[in-house]
């Protein structure tokens, strides 16, 4: 595992996102239910980036069509996504938030 700095923990409230690149992938940040998660940035469904979403009780929901992906899992949610979002393992550690990707 190759652990990466991304962000300081102070950078994000609750229910908030940020897009992050780690080299050449889009990732997004999201805190949500005291927790910190790291996802693919883009909708499976069409091209919309997760981050100009709106996240509320542990899931996101696309900018675009309002679909619905699961933030812990990457599962969809509800159409028209069918097709998960892929998830990275995340830690904290004292003020810095660390994704393996």
């Amino acid at each position: 595992m190759t652990w990466i700095r991304i962000a300081a923990t102070s950078q994000l409230q609750e229910d908030e996102v940020m897009p992050i690149n780690v080299g050449e992938a889009q990732l997004a940040l999201f805190r949500s239910g005291g927790e910190f998660h790291v996802t693919d940035n883009v909708c499976t469904h069409q091209y919309a980036l997760l981050s100009d979403g709106y996240v509320e009780d542990g899931c996101v929901e696309c900018p675009l069509h309002q679909a619905q992906f699961d933030l812990r899992t990457g599962q969809a949610r509800c159409a028209p996504a069918t097709q998960a979002i892929r998830v990275y393992p995340v830690r904290v550690e004292g003020e810095d938030v660390l994704v393996d990707a």
